[in-house]
């Protein structure tokens, strides 16, 4: 996979004036910080900047200064430059989405999954990195942008939620220098803890329930699945809710090995997450279905009842078991 290098990228920014940037569907920490810390960054240095998202701001997210910028992508947009962040494809912005962003005059991909498949004008994976924030701050430390604390809470926010707190294995002794050097502006800790895990709504977590509802086992117990279907979610009225924990109640389980979440988005449509505890590599499995993402954390959109996606999706996952 060849892509270019963290100073070609920063010398094209610097050139480079306007730019729309966009992140993908139902967004995560990681999308949302490292597009909030790249707009602060280049709006410091007189960029103009827009940012973009097929799905609303998560609220957990909306206390990071500029959030509240993002626009929802829903139809034709044309600017100098489209970046995209944390998208493996042009099409994690969204299928239909996706064909909003078709007048360009350039492109850049900026992203850590290493099933990136270099999709842009200029490319910037880095596949070592555990998160797209950790990359934003290695390229305006690049572009020589000095952080503020709005910036630094940003891409801190991304990282602390792509590593899980520092513990997922994906985490380094740069990504800890990375988070040092955040710490050292003089961002407000207690605020980040709070907003992320210390303000669900209630709502979220009547979610969270029902989900843990439908926990089911393979007949070992190496694999582990919850599912929500459309209709919970309308007579919930959740169906713009999307915890982004869930899955993670089925990898702590004792003795499961994958772990899986189910969730029906639109009829006939559903949301997959993988996740691996050990050594099963889960973006080869959702690679099957459409998806992708990292070895041990991965998604996929599969067209299908939840029902049959489910019984399908778990035989192919007991095949890699096996």
């Amino acid at each position: 996979m060849k892509t270019d290098n963290l100073q070609q990228i920063a010398d094209k920014l610097w050139a480079e004036d306007n730019f729309i940037l966009v992140g993908h569907a139902i967004p995560d920490g990681d999308c949302i910080g490292s597009l909030v810390g790249l707009y602060l960054g280049l709006a410091s240095v007189g960029k103009k900047c827009s940012m973009f998202l097929a799905d609303p701001v998560p609220p957990i997210y909306r206390y990071l200064a500029g959030s509240d910028k993002i626009e929802i992508l829903n139809q034709g947009i044309s600017g100098e430059t489209i970046v995209y962040l944390d998208c493996s494809d042009v099409q994690r912005v969204g299928e239909k989405e996706a064909g909003y962003l078709k007048k360009t005059r350039c492109t850049i991909n900026i992203d850590h999954h290493y099933t990136n498949d270099v999709f842009a004008d200029y490319n910037l994976v880095d596949a070592g990195a555990a998160a797209t924030a950790e990359i934003i701050f290695n390229l305006l430390d690049a572009m020589k942008i000095k952080l503020n604390q709005d910036i630094a809470s940003a891409l801190y926010t991304g990282i602390v939620m792509d590593t899980g707190r520092f513990n997922y294995s994906n985490t380094t002794s740069r990504t800890m220098r990375i988070a040092a050097a955040l710490l050292d502006t003089g961002l407000d800790l207690d605020t980040i803890r709070i907003n992320l895990f210390e303000s669900r709504p209630r709502k979220e977590i009547q979610v969270l329930g029902q989900a843990l509802q439908s926990l089911a086992f393979s007949e070992d117990g190496r694999i582990a699945w919850v599912c929500l279907s459309y209709e919970q979610l309308t007579d919930m009225n959740a169906v713009d809710i999307y915890p982004e924990d869930i899955i993670n109640y089925t990898r702590m389980i004792a003795g499961v090995e994958v772990g899986l979440s189910f969730r029906e988005i639109e009829p006939g449509i559903v949301k997959i997450g993988f996740r691996s505890k050990n050594q099963a590599d889960v973006s080869a499995i959702a690679a099957r279905w459409g998806g992708g993402g990292h070895k041990k954390a991965a998604g996929a959109r599969q067209n299908g009842t939840l029902e049959e996606v489910t019984r399908l999706v778990i035989a192919s996952v007991r095949d890699v078991l096996d």
